[in-house]
């Protein structure tokens, strides 16, 4: 990759991670909505909440955030090489 082309990714990778991370977050939210009685996810400090239900919050964003992001990155990866013609690693 030229030093052109890596100045022009770094900030589009940045901008595409930040979205990626909002949309994760709201792929989150309404998951944990349609699974559980209380729409709010559980602090894990909030020692009310069973471990089970924070231990399976917790996975389930670790999950959704893994998938989001690697799909946008892939995307967004896909997206520069059909722009530039190069690839972005």
């Amino acid at each position: 990759m030229s030093v052109v082309s890596k100045t022009f990714y770094k900030p589009l990778s940045l901008a595409t991670s930040v979205l990626g991370g909002v949309a994760a977050g709201a792929v989150f939210g309404q998951i944990w909505k349609r699974i559980s009685d209380d729409p709010d996810t559980p602090d894990p400090k909030d020692l009310r909440r069973s471990n089970g239900e924070v231990l399976a919050a917790a996975a389930l964003q670790g999950l959704v955030f893994g998938l989001v992001r690697a799909a946008v990155d892939r995307a967004g990866a896909k997206g520069y090489r059909a722009v530039t013609h190069e690839d972005p690693s």
